[in-house]
């Protein structure tokens, strides 16, 4: 460790100690030994060492949240200044561009939290626009030089960025003790665009992104090369887009050449916009339903149907680990029933956004759906989210989506 160190220092357990050279970057209230006399301000910086005194890295000191220090550095040389963060964008930038497409650039994941050194942020880019959300208390103090950072490094190079809006509307800010809120960023002597829509085009399909009052962020991007695994088989078949939400699925499979594409969603926001983003791809062979999945898929069985091709990708049925159980007898219902539904020879593409949701418990359901209803998975393709939305090795909170697609025979 070096010598001489001007941050308030924390000492963890073995417990801890594991995890943090394992290479996940939380340390919880629980596993911390000792902490400073005086309570250092929260949100600030902090050192964390083992019991012998070994440094084990520094991170944002969070007073309010189970998860009490989340590491931002393993080096004890880094100095945590302007000059850093902006090497910390630009490198998250520079993985954007090798992995990604240059097409794919205008829509897609600029930073995904502790998978990119920023604990708790989170920053989408759709076409002109960054949208981000916040949900630390050290990454909320560290805006004001961070956020200018982000439009400075990619208009560096060459990016058009017009303004950076806050998804801060989250429940889970209130563990940090922060409060919820939305609206745009001021960047130092800035104006913003008037509108909180724009539109951003993924594997050639246009969609209009509401980032105001959509989901998340106002559009999920992780699903961007799956959709495109979906439009590849697409073509002659009918198609059944369940959880349809904007209709980006559905769109896929249109414009890959199905025969006919039903969207169906229990919302008719999502409804309404999924046609309208139909209407702009000038898409003709899909139609609309608002229903819900549990309901559509045994009226379907019990009517008969046309479907030979069926995509579930439905929201987080679990967003806690209590929870599982019930999900997971979800995520099984859906697929039994679309098996069923089926002919043999039909494809299926099943996917979970859980995290709790484990690729091991997914494929589990999976196998006793299919043994109940009497079919066989042929496996064409196992994916996980986009690369914009990299896995890191060792936190397991960053692998979250599972995307299956099958024959059934």
């Amino acid at each position: 460790m070096k010598s001489s160190r001007n941050y308030p220092v924390y000492t963890v357990n073995k417990h801890a100690e594991g995890l943090l050279v394992g290479g996940h970057p939380w340390v919880y209230e629980n596993d911390i030994l000792g902490s400073p006399e005086a309570e250092p301000e929260n949100g600030t910086l902090v050192d964390v060492v083992s019991t012998k005194g070994a440094y084990l890295g520094t991170g944002f000191l969070s007073l309010k949240s189970k998860i009490r220090v989340r590491l931002i550095s393993r080096n004890a040389n880094d100095t945590f200044d302007a000059a850093f963060w902006k090497r910390r964008v630009e490198y998250a930038w520079a993985y954007r561009k090798t992995v990604l497409e240059p097409a794919d650039l205008t829509a897609c994941r600029v930073i995904f939290g502790e998978a990119d050194q920023f604990p708790g942020l989170t920053v989408d880019r759709f076409n002109n626009i960054l949208v981000t959300q916040t949900l630390s208390v050290g990454m909320e103090k560290l805006k004001p030089i961070l956020f200018p950072l982000l439009a400075e490094v990619l208009r560096a190079d060459g990016q058009t960025i017009e303004g950076i809006y806050e998804r801060n509307d989250e429940a889970l800010r209130a563990k940090e003790g922060l409060a919820q809120n939305k609206g745009w960023f001021d960047l130092p002597g800035e104006t913003h665009p008037d509108s909180t829509q724009t539109e951003i085009c993924e594997n050639g399909v246009f969609y209009h992104v509401d980032f105001e009052n959509g989901q998340k962020t106002g559009f999920f991007l992780d699903q961007k090369y799956n959709r495109r695994a979906v439009a590849r088989i697409a073509a002659g078949h009918t198609v059944l887009d369940c959880f349809t939400h904007t209709g980006s699925f559905a769109l896929n499979a249109a414009k890959g050449g199905a025969a006919r594409v039903t969207a169906a969603d229990i919302s008719a926001e999502a409804i309404a916009m999924a046609q309208r983003n139909a209407q702009r791809n000038n898409l003709t062979n899909m139609d609309f339903l608002c229903e819900d999945t549990f309901e559509l898929l045994p009226r379907l069985e019990k009517e008969g149907h046309p479907y030979d091709f069926i995509i579930l990708d439905p929201p987080a049925f679990t967003k806690a680990r209590r929870t599982v159980e019930n999900a997971m007898r979800g995520y099984k219902e859906i697929n039994y029933r679309a098996m069923k539904l089926l002919p043999r020879g039909g494809y299926l593409a099943t996917a979970s956004c859980s995290h709790f949701a484990t690729e091991e418990l997914f494929i589990k359901m999976l196998h006793a759906a299919a043994k109940d209803a009497h079919r066989q998975l042929r496996q064409i393709e196992v994916r996980q989210q986009a690369p914009d939305h990299p896995i890191l090795w060792g936190v397991p909170e960053t692998n979250y989506l599972k995307f299956f697609l099958f024959q059934v025979i």
